[in-house]
């Protein structure tokens, strides 16, 4: 069975005019509906660098959240924003922006690996306590846009260091949208039978034409947790001057149809979200 995380967050935080909040709040709801595991809904990131989620506590405190409701997560930067997190209750699943990419950890936390790994080792001993799960993204793991030094090694020892933190769940990002399936096959080839108890889902950046050769490559590889948006909206609006839109939603469930992958999202309810999308 695959795993579906919905980043709504992704989808309005490089949005530059601010949503209001009962379009948000329209919107997540349509959401709850459709039976992700996962619904990533906001931030609790400074208003400074990402005013568009200045909201997000008051949308978690009036979601209308349904019996089956997924796992609700957000993403913290630090301990004030961790500890901010804790206290709405509604929140299950806390996620933070690592990276082996030394240029990205300093356009996007202004820190260095050592100060990155301090903060994700504060948040394991606030949130661990509390039973909320943690997601940490290992950014730039399927090639270095930047210059940097890359190898499938170097994803590998960074695995090796949140492992060591407790971490067990690890997105590999490609916020940039260059990898290539060739790497995407091999990088995960090589990683999910290093750590076999870690969920190594992918966040994909992609051009709508090459969605499909890159999932079946992640699919082929072993990867069966995925992150998307609908109609592909969406960025990092840190990580280069010209943002490259999420794997849509839609995107992965063709790709899902087509290989006969049995999904536990709810095509009506989906529909209906489809039909919102001037919302935001």
């Amino acid at each position: 069975m695959i795993r579906i995380t919905e980043t709504a967050r992704d989808a309005m935080q490089g949005i530059k005019n601010f949503i209001p909040t009962a379009n948000k709040l329209a919107y997540v709801n349509a959401l709850l509906q459709v039976g992700f595991d996962t619904l990533d809904v906001g931030s609790f990131v400074s208003p400074k660098v990402i005013p568009q989620m200045a909201d997000t506590r008051e949308l978690i405190q009036k979601m209308n959240i349904p019996e089956n409701a997924p796992e609700i997560m957000v993403l913290v930067v630090n301990k004030r924003g961790t500890e901010d997190a804790l206290r709405c209750e509604r929140v299950q699943c806390l996620t933070y922006p690592y990276s082996i990419s030394p240029t990205f950890l300093m356009r996007n936390l202004n820190a260095d690996e050592a100060k990155a790994l301090g903060i994700v080792k504060e948040i394991t001993e606030l949130a661990f306590p509390k039973n909320r799960e943690l997601v940490i993204y290992l950014s730039m793991a399927l090639g270095n846009p930047y210059g940097d030094d890359w190898s499938i090694q170097m994803v590998i020892d960074g695995a090796a260091q949140l492992y060591d933190l407790g971490i067990r769940r690890m997105p590999l990002s490609d916020i940039l949208g260059e990898a290539t399936p060739d790497t995407i096959f091999k990088v995960y080839e090589k990683l999910i039978p290093a750590f076999p108890d870690v969920d190594f889902g992918l966040h994909l950046h992609t051009k709508p034409s090459h969605s499909y050769d890159k999932l079946e490559a992640a699919w082929e590889a072993g990867v069966r947790s995925y992150e998307t948006v609908f109609n592909g909206l969406g960025g990092c609006p840190t990580a280069a001057d010209e943002m490259v839109g999420n794997l849509s939603t839609q995107d992965l469930l063709h790709f899902c149809d087509r290989k006969k992958i049995e999904t536990k999202l709810n095509r009506k309810a989906l529909n209906e979200v489809v039909l919102m999308r001037q919302v935001i």
